[in-house]
């Protein structure tokens, strides 16, 4: 779950690593006397998407007129979510921009950190066009503190304030769970000192509990459902509804659908042993979302019994055309179940997404 900028920069504080003097406001009403900010102040919209910078999410003004900006990125969308809330901060006095992040490399599986000179909103261009400006150090996970070799590998030339940041950062990785930890800008002042102007964490959703989190803010409303009944679900743009046990043949559904020239609407695996409740569930759930038009459900029974799934699909009484392709435990009586109520079936896959193809689905 990605975390909003000014919890970000709480749990930075709290590692003491430096930020911004700033507030948290919901409302124009609520920011009050901005003086103590001096004669600038930088307005950031609080949305959980990247980018925002270049969207118009970040606004800097003279004080006088940060009402009436406010008001304004209140009333805006950026990439799609309203802004509801706004962290008024200090405009700094940048002297340099650096960039400075721990993540996990999938690739090693294990924790890497990243540094660099060219930090900024151009960060990903630089990732691209000159790789070699990246340094980087592998983490073997069982360490919970940077050794101090790696960290004056990681700076360089950059100065020794730096230093502390970097080991600080890696320390708020480690204790929060947190699948990135990031500063872009990692900045110095035209004084010398050294502050994290944005923050960027991202927690690992198996964790959120043990890190105070009740619920994942990141799901939309059918992906908060579908994680109340145990299904692994994940919202697409398509037309075709897909519902499959397992990932890996879930997934193969997918790639078949795009090679048809079709688009999948989701991602839902219901998981070993589904009962006719569990599948009900799914195939309404997928039914309520905008434009799908047909289902296709894609199951092999070993713990899961194909009648219970031909029971849950009727249970669901949709009208949207369901397309099943189901083999295994009781797929006789399962069979048997769906034509008595009219549903078609199919021997495989491929002939099941074919079917959905022909139909102009």
């Amino acid at each position: 779950m990605r975390l909003r900028e000014y919890e970000g920069k709480r749990i930075f504080a709290e590692a003491g690593i430096p930020v911004p003097a700033g507030r948290i406001v919901r409302s124009v009403g609520e920011l009050g006397d901005l003086s103590c900010f001096g004669e600038r102040v930088v307005l950031k919209a609080q949305v959980d998407v990247g980018g925002r910078g270049k969207a118009g999410g970040v606004v800097i003004c003279p004080v006088h007129e940060a009402p009436a900006r406010a008001a304004e990125l209140f009333g805006r969308t950026i990439r799609g979510l309203p802004v509801t809330e706004i962290l008024v901060e200090e405009c700094l006095p940048i002297a340099h921009e650096y960039y400075c992040a721990v993540l996990v490399d999938r690739s090693t599986r294990q924790p890497v950190v990243l540094f660099t000179e060219a930090g900024g909103v151009e960060i990903e261009e630089t990732a691209r066009q000159d790789p070699d400006r990246i340094r980087r150090f592998d983490v073997n996970p069982l360490l919970t503190e940077l050794p101090s070799f790696a960290v004056r590998d990681l700076i360089g030339r950059a100065p020794k304030a730096l230093g502390p940041m970097v080991s600080a950062l890696y320390r708020v990785f480690v204790a929060k769970d947190a699948l990135l930890a990031e500063i872009n800008p990692l900045v110095v002042l035209d004084d010398g000192r050294v502050v994290a102007a944005d923050a960027k964490v991202i927690i690992d959703d198996n964790a959120l509990a043990r890190q105070g989190f009740e619920q994942n803010r990141d799901l939309t409303e059918r992906e908060a459902e579908a994680e109340r009944h145990g299904f692994s679900y994940v919202e697409l743009d398509g037309e075709i509804g897909v519902i499959g046990n397992g990932a890996g043949l879930t997934m193969a559904t997918l790639d078949l659908i795009e090679q048809y020239g079709l688009r999948a609407a989701n991602f839902l695996d219901v998981g070993g042993g589904a009962d006719r409740e569990r599948v009900a569930h799914a195939v309404r759930l997928l039914a309520g979302a905008p434009g799908v038009r047909v289902i296709i459900v894609n199951l092999l029974g070993g713990i899961t019994r194909c009648d219970e799934v031909a029971r849950g699909i009727i249970d669901a009484g949709i009208p949207q055309r369901v397309i099943v392709r189901m083999a295994g435990t009781n797929e006789a009586e399962g069979r048997a179940l769906l034509t008595e109520h009219g549903y078609e079936m199919y021997d495989s896959m491929d002939r099941a997404v074919a079917a959905a193809a022909e139909a102009g689905a």
